[in-house]
């Protein structure tokens, strides 16, 4: 099993409107094919410096996390309504 996350920082101009858009667009990436678990959100706010949104999948194969990493939906997400609105981004991938 793969485990994918990915931890972005959100621009000063990005709005409320926009962020729940992003959550309701990962929400729909969780159904697809070989993904096992699928969970995100912003920050707690607990301690200063952290990043602003984490996103956490696990899928069953590597495969299945490079068919969601190619899925169309999943790039128009963050051509469209992620990376214009991220100053920074950090990503791991590891076997659980």
């Amino acid at each position: 099993m793969l485990r994918h996350c990915v931890m972005f920082t959100w621009s000063d101009d990005v709005t409320d409107e926009l962020k729940a858009e992003v959550s309701a667009g990962l929400d729909g990436l969780a159904s697809l094919p070989g993904v096992v678990a699928y969970r995100h959100g912003p920050d707690a706010g607990i301690s200063d410096g952290n990043w602003d949104y984490v996103v956490v999948g696990d899928f069953d194969t590597t495969e299945a996390y490079q068919n969601y990493a190619a899925d169309q939906g999943h790039l128009d997400l963050i051509a469209e309504k992620i990376r214009p609105f991220i100053t920074g981004r950090a990503a791991v991938q590891y076997e659980i």
